[in-house]
C-alpha cells in the first residue's frame, strides 16, 4: 500500500439513502393483481423461482411484482436483487424505495409479521429471520448481516435440541439505525434510533438511541457526535 494511501480517502454523497422512490411503472399494480388472482400464493412463489436469478429488465421487473402480489402492502420503488429469496412474504409490509440485495433471505412464518420502514437497504447476502420483525425507515443493513429471532428452549433435555420448542421473540431495528457487515442481532434485541451496529458485531442485548457499539458480544463504545446527529437530521445515514 502507498504510504500516502490515507490520502486517497474522500467523502462522496450517499445514493440509496438521498434518493426518492421511484414510482413503479404505471402496469404493476394492475398486473401484481392480475397475477395474485391467476396463480395463488403458491403458484407466486413457483413462478419466481422463473425469475429469481436473472439480471434484466425483465427478470428484476417479475421478482419486484411478485413481491409485490403476495406482501400484505408494498410501497413504489421495490429493488430486488438477483437470488434474493423469501418465506411466507405474505406476512411482510414493505414501505416505499425498499431495496433487497443480491441473495439476502427474508425468512417469515405464517402466524408473523415483518414490517420493513421506507428507503431501508438490505445488502447483499443478508439473513432476516422475519418472523417477528420491525424495521423502521431509512435503516442500512451490511452485506451478510443477520437477525435472528427465535431459537430452541433446549428443553427438555433428553431430547435433542432442535426437537425442542421455538422461542420466537420480536425483534426491532429503529429509524436510521446501520447495522454493520456481517452484524448478528440476537432475538429480543432492540436497537434504537439511529444506533450503529459495527462489523462482526454480536448484539445480545438492546442498543440505545444513537449509540455506537461494536465487538463479540458488542459493547458500548460512544455515542455519536453532535456533527453526526445533525447530519442524520438533514437526511438520514443510509
Amino acid at each position: 500500500m502507498p504510504a500516502n494511501a490515507g490520502s486517497l480517502s474522500r467523502i462522496v454523497p450517499a445514493v440509496h439513502g438521498r434518493r426518492t422512490a421511484a414510482a413503479d411503472p404505471h402496469f404493476a399494480p394492475d398486473f401484481a393483481n392480475a397475477l395474485r388472482d391467476a396463480y395463488g400464493n403458491q403458484g407466486l412463489v413457483d413462478l419466481y423461482g422463473r425469475f429469481a436469478a436473472g439480471d434484466g429488465f425483465i427478470d428484476a421487473t417479475m421478482r419486484r411484482v411478485i413481491w409485490r402480489a403476495l406482501a400484505t402492502s408494498c410501497g413504489p420503488g421495490l429493488q430486488v436483487g438477483s437470488g434474493a429469496a423469501f418465506k411466507h412474504a405474505e406476512t411482510f409490509r414493505i414501505g416505499a424505495g425498499v431495496f433487497i440485495g443480491a441473495q439476502a433471505i427474508v425468512q417469515g412464518r405464517y402466524d408473523g409479521l415483518c414490517v420493513i420502514g421506507d428507503n431501508t437497504w438490505i445488502g447483499p447476502q443478508v439473513f432476516l429471520d422475519a418472523r417477528h420483525l420491525d424495521i423502521g425507515d431509512c435503516v442500512g443493513f451490511g452485506p451478510g448481516s443477520k437477525i435472528l429471532g427465535s431459537e430452541h428452549t433446549g428443553l427438555p433435555a433428553d431430547k435433542p435440541i432442535i426437537q425442542t420448542d421455538l422461542d420466537i421473540r420480536p425483534v426491532r431495528v429503529g429509524d436510521w439505525a446501520d447495522i454493520g457487515t456481517g452484524a448478528t442481532i440476537l432475538p429480543g434485541v432492540t436497537i434504537g434510533k439511529g444506533a450503529i451496529i459495527g462489523a462482526g458485531a454480536v448484539v445480545v442485548a438492546d442498543v440505545p438511541p444513537f449509540a455506537v457499539v461494536a465487538g463479540v458480544p458488542a459493547k458500548f463504545l460512544r455515542w455519536r457526535d453532535e456533527t453526526e446527529l445533525m447530519r442524520g437530521k438533514s437526511g438520514g445515514t443510509s
